[in-house]
């Protein structure tokens, strides 16, 4: 991709992100404190905060604002000082809220929206086309048109790249010798996608976008012990290739199914592992319907309905009684409560089997939510009848006396619904491609990015239904296309023109290093070793822990309050929002975890041990098959006999330090 196109791409997601922050966490600010007294009515001391151009020109003092300066802005030194709001309106801004500001700032204060209304008519919300295939060969090449590429990548570089972006795990050697003789790459995906690691690897992309946690996320970061279930239906679903639609129905509703499984019941996990808030979590579920709302509109929808709680969304035709609506649906429904320092004791767990419980959600008590001016709790309105989105057809529910979660269920998968494939499949295509047909893969709105190829999406989103929503069938269609196989080298920069070298992520890295050695358990995770109830974390001394395991790293324990050490390192989920794609950063402390770290020094000593089982003669070819899954060339097997000879140490040592320059190698770091 070019540098011009990686910066338009990198612009257009930097304006979203700004966007959301204001619409999220300035705007409600600035209206509930601030407009009453420097907004259209009165202009205290000359000052409106209703518009960007008023804070620029500012009031009696001059101007409110420095873009990209808070620090030198007359409005941050009013509130930091408690001057602003006055004493007498109300308590002082939170330090959250005023970090919140001091970022909105520093990014320059982008004050979005004006007087028109959002359009209805964008090219998300068109029904699905289903263009003809033009001339040239595989589908998705011909969508392309590419006049120039790279030439096809050599099998060894093929097999690495379909195992890893597969099963987030490194080809076999018995497996690449087989394909390097001649095997057939449709074959070798077809045993790639019926392997366990495929769920797992998928999976953990779904887990991504539901910011899947093992713990509640409140001021002390309670356990939820039973999560683990969730996550494992998760993984499972990917492995049976459950259709996705039915998939999506059994998150939002999978209790409301007739006669519904355990497995099903388990599902709506996707709802319960919402973030809790706060000292007592009951008294701030208004927070926690928010992030279901807007976890929901994101990973499903490609929409940010969050930006519609405290007013009508300023760019996409999304209401403000859309979104309460949709809060009616979930406030009408039962979360489990997991404790909190306030109320310690767990609760509302559904039963699965005899000693078994589900972190899920059942019905609760229903009705309609009442209106929150301005996003408030405690300032109701009239009650908002629960529906669909206007945008998607706006149905009523057929039946009031229940929560509405199963009908929200069938809407979302409806065929007249056009965002749910789209969105979807967008997220596949990423994923093996490591950029999206559509950039902002969360956001399908006004201000997201328009699909750079629309209609070898829609081509490929009716595929996708056709096919009867399998998830492996759009695998299939896109890892056959020549642009999938392509080198990553060659001289031509245009998208998709050649293959995008990319780093492996935190859990490939991880689960390499302990494949390496021999030293990776395969078997699935299940619950973790959390401290014996009851417990009595509090805000002061909240829960926080690391389990060791050698299991693949998507059964690690992750929690909200702190990040998994390696996982925040190699930039890992955040668990406290959806994540759409995962940045990839290049900082000093990864040069310096592969220095130092206990855990990669133990699995360099894992690899020795294992080398040094073998003859001799076969130590450092047998080293570069574990980690590079090729033979070295004879320079690369005279510098490691060097190397080890001049070490000066026992075999052990020396051995464990090779296995540290292979293991800390880009080759081994990298995807080509």
């Amino acid at each position: 991709m070019s540098l011009l196109l990686l910066l338009a791409l990198s612009g257009v997601e930097g304006l979203v992100q700004d966007a959301e922050l204001f619409e999220k966490k300035i705007r409600p600010v600035l209206h509930a404190r601030c407009v009453a007294c420097h907004g259209p009515e009165k202009q205290k001391a000359g000052l409106r905060v209703d518009s960007r151009s008023a804070l620029l020109g500012g009031g009696d003092s001059g101007p409110a604002l420095v873009p990209g300066a808070a620090d030198r802005s007359l409005l941050m030194k009013a509130l930091r000082q408690g001057e602003m709001p006055p004493p007498k309106s109300g308590p002082r801004l939170g330090d959250d809220v005023l970090r919140d500001l001091e970022a909105w700032i520093n990014a320059g204060a982008p004050y979005p929206g004006g007087a028109e209304p959002p359009p209805k008519k964008h090219w998300a919300f068109e029904p699905l086309s289903d263009p003809p295939v033009p001339a040239g060969g595989h589908p998705v090449d011909a969508f392309l048109a590419l006049a120039k590429a790279a030439p096809p990548a050599d099998r060894r570089t093929l097999i690495r790249r379909a195992t890893y972006d597969l099963t987030g795990l490194p080809p076999s050697a018995e497996d690449v010798d087989a394909f390097l003789a001649g095997g057939d790459f449709a074959k070798v995906v077809d045993r790639l996608l019926a392997s366990p690691a495929y769920g797992e690897k998928w999976g953990r992309k779904w887990l991504d976008l539901v910011r899947y946690a093992d713990t509640a996320g409140e001021n002390s970061d309670f356990p939820a012990p039973h999560a683990w279930r969730y996550r494992n239906y998760v993984i499972g679903a990917f492995n049976r290739d459950l259709p996705y639609d039915q998939f999506v129905r059994e998150q939002v509703a999978g209790d409301l199914l007739p006669e519904p499984s355990a497995e099903q019941i388990t599902a709506t996990g996707y709802l319960a592992i919402a973030r809790r808030f706060g000292h007592d979590t009951d008294k701030d579920m208004h927070l926690t319907h928010e992030d279901v709302i807007d976890t929901l509109g994101k990973s499903i929808l490609g929409l940010t309905l969050g930006c519609a709680r405290c007013h009508n969304h300023k760019y996409d035709p999304v209401t403000a009684r859309d979104y309460y609506a949709l809060y009616g649906i979930f406030a009408s429904t039962r979360f489990p409560f997991p404790g909190c320092e306030a109320k310690q004791a767990p609760r509302d767990l559904v039963p699965l089997r005899p000693g078994e419980v589900a972190y899920a959600v059942a019905e609760g008590k229903p009705a309609d939510a009442r209106f929150h001016a301005r996003g408030e709790p405690e300032q109701l309105g009239d009650a908002v009848p629960r529906r669909n989105l206007e945008i998607l057809g706006g149905e009523i529910l057929a039946d009031p006396g229940k929560s509405g979660r199963l009908e929200l269920a069938r809407w979302l998968t409806a065929p007249k619904n056009p965002l749910t494939a789209r969105v979807l499949v967008n997220r596949v295509w990423l994923g093996h491609f490591g950029r999206g047909l559509v950039a902002t893969p969360s956001d399908f709105g006004t201000r997201g990015a328009p699909p750079t190829h629309p209609a070898l999406l829609d081509y490929l989103a009716r595929r996708f239904i056709d096919a009867g929503w399998s998830v492996k069938a759009l695998h299939r269609l896109i890892l056959e296309s020549a642009a999938y196989q392509r080198a990553s080298e060659g001289d031509v920069d245009v998208p998709y023109a050649r293959f995008a070298r990319r780093r492996l992520d935190a859990e490939e890295i991880r689960d390499a290093l302990l494949a390496a050695g021999g030293e990776l358990d395969l078997s699935p995770g299940a619950g973790h070793p959390f401290p014996p109830e009851p417990w009595k974390f509090t805000q002061h001394a909240p829960f926080k822990a690391v389990y060791e395991s050698k299991r693949r790293s998507v059964y690690l324990m992750t929690q909200r309050i702190q990040r998994h050490p390696f996982l925040a390192l190699f930039d890992g989920p955040d668990t406290n929002a959806s994540t759409a794609r995962r940045d990839t950063s290049t900082v000093p402390t990864q040069a310096l975890y592969f220095l130092n770290d206990p855990f990669f020094h133990a699995r360099s000593e894992g690899l020795a041990r294992r080398l040094l089982a073998l003859p001799a003669a076969e130590r450092v070819a047998a080293a570069h098959r574990a980690c590079f899954q090729r033979p070295p060339a004879a320079a690369e097997e005279a510098s490691a006999r060097a190397f080890l000879a001049a070490y000066g140490a026992p075999e052990p040592a020396a051995w464990s330090a090779y296995a540290r320059t292979l293991l800390g190698s880009n080759e081994f770091l990298y995807l080509d």
